[in-house]
């Protein structure tokens, strides 16, 4: 059964050699076409569908509408979303560290990572909401370190399954050799289960940076400082602001991209230059 937090990372090995000449750029370009055709669509039948049949945009603003919103009140969320982008990295970095510091720690012992994955995910199924709470009663409700609590708690998981079945997941023929070499427990860390486990931690931080968002925006909906954008989401709300909700909800969308964006990059100039990550530096 797979793991929920468990993302399958791309294959190591080369292509054929027909393959090589492929253009990254030209084919992420490709890649590009149907998401944003999509997107496009979706936002002209939303436009569209407002208009025909009539519906109050303070029930459900037109995207348009929320664009010049956004534009309107730029400055005011754009200050909430750089304080809430402060619980969201502090609580990514606490998060992904722990979960890569105990899979390092675990996957040492095959009975230790069999009884700590039940109860990662165990604590990965709690729900924010009832999370959030808890934090803002130990840190206190304006205080940031109960938003990243929360955060660190629920990008835990995905870092920490998916680093351990990196690095679990090393070729028996691979150490085989190292031990034939008399190679030592650290030595056999850093030349092939770490190695290994790139690809699978950069998965885990992709998921990771998409829920640190949701987690800390989340989190300040049970409390928070003024400036933050949960507050502001949920006030604009209960004051039937839409218009004001969702122009937040967009930028709250936007860091989560942009963080993804990054991790992406990150990956791959890390892996170009790794010699044994043949695939990347192929243009995959």
């Amino acid at each position: 059964m797979t793991d929920p937090g468990f993302v399958a990372p791309r294959s190591r090995f080369s292509r054929p050699q027909g393959d090589r000449t492929r253009s990254w750029g030209g084919n992420r370009a490709t890649r590009l076409v149907p998401p944003l055709l999509v997107a496009v669509g979706v936002l002209a039948l939303w436009e569209l569908t407002i208009t025909v049949f009539q519906i109050q945009e303070f029930l459900l603003p037109k995207p348009s509408t929320i664009v010049s919103t956004l534009f309107a009140e730029l400055g005011v969320i754009l200050r909430a979303a750089a304080f809430t982008l402060r619980s969201v990295l502090g609580g990514l970095l606490l998060g992904a560290g722990a979960g890569f510091l105990v899979a390092l720690t675990t996957s040492r012992f095959s009975y230790v990572t069999e009884a700590s994955v039940p109860l990662a995910a165990a604590i990965n199924s709690t729900p924010i909401v009832a999370l959030a709470p808890i934090a803002n009663q130990w840190f206190g409700i304006t205080d940031p370190l109960s938003k990243i609590f929360v955060v660190a708690v629920i990008v835990f998981f995905p870092v920490m399954i998916n680093v351990t079945k990196g690095l679990i997941s090393v070729e028996p023929s691979q150490l085989e050799l190292l031990r034939s070499y008399a190679a030592s427990p650290r030595q056999v860390v850093f030349k092939a289960r770490l190695p290994n486990a790139l690809p699978y931690l950069f998965n885990g931080l992709k998921v990771a940076a998409s829920l640190s968002v949701i987690a800390a925006v989340v989190a300040e909906y049970f409390g928070g400082p003024r400036e933050a954008l949960g507050v502001y989401i949920s006030q604009q709300a209960a004051l039937f602001h839409f218009a004001e909700a969702w122009a937040a909800i967009v930028v709250a969308s936007a860091i989560g991209l942009a963080l993804f964006g990054f991790v992406t990059l990150a990956e791959r100039l890390v892996m170009l230059v790794m010699p044994w990550q043949v695939a990347f530096r192929e243009g995959e």
